[in-house]
């Protein structure tokens, strides 16, 4: 049985285009993660400290929920 060899060589710049293409959706994938998380304090901020009692939550801990 024969094989056959396809590996070949990188055309000139074609590595850095990937690991530029990859960093830009590491970024959005960040901010896309910090606004998930912004939005989710935002709105949990709004709750009076009695809605916020029936979910098992106190001020203090909207920080951390965020995260």
């Amino acid at each position: 049985m024969a094989t056959y060899e396809t590996s070949r060589t990188a055309p000139l710049g074609a590595i850095t285009v990937f690991r530029l293409v990859q960093s830009v959706g590491t970024v959005a994938a960040t901010f896309q993660a910090w606004n998930s998380a912004r939005v989710t304090r935002k709105a949990l901020s709004r709750l009076s400290n009695r809605e916020l009692d029936d979910i098992g939550l106190c001020r203090g801990d909207i920080d951390q929920i965020g995260r």
